[in-house]
């Protein structure tokens, strides 16, 4: 492989379209500034490490108080690590010349699907067969009746868990290439005040929908492995 073919691999949006090339960005961005936090951690905090604990402390809470302690610290990695992910995706989408990997579907759709896929699995791990009640409602004896409502809410619970992944990706993907296409326009009509008020919403929606996906993955994960549902 030549010079030019290795620089047209990395350039070349016919080759890796520009959310897979900004979504390795925001990872290698990511793994650095943990290696340069790990490499000078202090028992007093301060800069990059007090802002990245404050962070990690607000998704460790978000865990325990609605996992629970016994699963919550288990789960506190994958959530924080996609808050992360999303929270520096968006922001990307905030600097000129930068592009958001959350505002292509199949990025949202990489984080949202295996988040249905974990918190299935260890329904089932955590329940056994018995998480199979979770899609049956309360069940109150074996009349017909009750079997007919029990299929009926089978089939309602089914349709509302396989449409989670496609909510979760498709409001993330629609806010994060509204806030897009809503500066480029704003850009060319007053390029001036009224982006740089909007620069300062889409800092605000870009927060809130980071937060938002990692509270409902926590939500989904809760309801999966608590024994009250």
């Amino acid at each position: 492989m030549n010079e030019s073919t290795i620089m047209d691999l990395f350039i070349n949006p016919h080759i890796i379209p520009p959310f897979v090339s900004f979504a390795f960005l925001a990872s290698a961005l990511l793994i650095i500034v943990a290696i340069v936090i790990r490499a000078s951690i202090s028992l007093v905090p301060r800069g990059v490490q007090n802002f990245v604990e404050i962070i990690m402390e607000a998704m460790q809470n978000l865990c325990m108080e609605n996992i629970g302690h016994e699963w919550g610290a288990f789960f506190f990695p994958l959530i924080g690590t996609i808050f992360l992910y999303i929270l520096v995706s968006n922001f990307f989408g905030l600097i000129p010349g930068f592009f958001s990997p959350t505002a292509n579907i199949n990025m949202t759709a990489s984080m949202a699907i295996p988040v249905f896929i974990i918190y299935q699995l260890w329904g089932f791990r955590v329940h056994g067969l018995h998480y199979i009640k979770h899609f049956l409602g309360p069940i109150r004896g074996w009349n017909p009746l009750v079997l007919l409502f029990m299929g009926m809410m089978f089939v309602i619970e089914l349709i509302s868990h396989l449409a989670r992944p496609l909510t979760l990706s498709v409001r993330l993907f629609g806010n994060m290439i509204a806030k897009h296409l809503l500066l480029i326009v704003l850009a060319m009509i007053v390029p001036l005040f009224v982006p740089m008020a909007i620069l300062g919403l889409g800092v605000i929606v870009s927060l809130v929908q980071a937060y938002v996906f990692a509270l409902l993955s926590v939500l989904y994960i809760a309801g999966a492995v608590q024994e009250a549902h």
